[in-house]
């Protein structure tokens, strides 16, 4: 059977399992141990080009037989992206979430991580936006709450506007209150 094949077989012996939509490049090397870096990599732009798999962002891929219908993929992608790291929502996104920022962040998040600060361009989906900071998860474990759909925490009101005035940011003005 042909790489693409095997990786369609794949998909559709999966799609039924939980967030089982997005994936990164890494989840189906396992799949193909003899394809050389190179070939792996054509693997993945003939899926693209079938129409089977759809780029999210760089090293991230979903299904296409079963897109996110959640409307939280780009939450996920940030979730896939930096796996190995701290992360939570804050800044404009969680206090636009509590209804304390007056404008709505469209199709942009904003991610505060201990990995290092990026702008994620996601194509049609939006924009990912990572601040790094030095901050460990114990410091400010009493400000967060695990959002389970999204697999990210979410910072709370209080430290969503500290981390807006930590981060030097100039929408600190749209904030109504806390």
């Amino acid at each position: 059977m042909q790489p693409i094949q095997q990786l369609e077989q794949w998909l559709l012996r999966t799609k039924s399992g939980i967030n089982a939509y997005l994936y990164s490049a890494a989840a189906f090397r396992s799949l193909f141990p003899d394809l050389s870096a190179g070939a792996y990599r054509s693997l993945l732009r003939r899926a693209e080009k079938r129409g089977l798999l759809e780029r999210v962002c760089k090293g991230i891929y979903q299904y296409a037989g079963n897109p996110d219908s959640s409307g939280s993929i780009l939450f996920h992608a940030a979730a896939l992206l930096r796996a190995r790291n701290f992360n939570y929502i804050s800044l404009e996104t969680a206090l636009s979430e509590a209804g304390l920022i007056s404008q709505v962040p469209i199709a942009w998040i904003t991610i505060v991580s201990t990995a290092r600060s990026a702008t994620i361009n996601c194509g049609r989906f939006g924009t990912i936006e990572f601040l790094h900071t030095e901050r460990a998860m114990s410091e400010i474990a009493g400000e967060l709450n695990y959002d389970v759909s999204r697999h990210l925490f979410l910072a709370s009101p209080t430290l969503a506007l500290a981390d807006m005035q930590r981060f030097n940011r100039p929408t600190i003005n749209l904030v109504t209150e806390v």
